[in-house]
């Protein structure tokens, strides 16, 4: 959903990959306008001893900002992700990635 701009051409459902899993991003708009913004991310696992390429969720939060009228930037409180917040972004990842399964969590 959010690509590492290097590979958005790339058929992976990833934006980043590693053994030690790390994930930064921050608000980078150069224009202050109003603006609600959340993010969903989760943690997820593939099994490599299989030839099917599958996503298994593992953990997942949720965290934003708002901009407000004045340009004043307020960070979201993070929240923990449940299944059924997995669980819709499911039919977007299986339109975008066909060659993906992704298991409920």
């Amino acid at each position: 959903m959010d690509p590492f701009f290097l590979f958005e051409d790339a058929p992976s459902p990833y934006a980043f990959f590693g053994v030690r899993p790390t994930l930064f991003d921050a608000p980078s708009r150069v224009e202050r306008t109003p603006l609600a913004w959340l993010a969903h991310s989760f943690l997820a696992w593939t099994p490599f001893e299989e030839t099917k390429r599958r996503v298994v969720p593992l953990t997942g939060f949720s965290w934003g900002f708002d901009i407000d009228d004045t340009g004043r930037i307020t960070p979201r409180p993070v929240r923990a992700l449940a299944p059924d917040d997995w669980d819709t972004h499911r039919p977007y990842l299986d339109a975008c990635h066909p060659g993906w399964s992704f298991e409920q969590w």
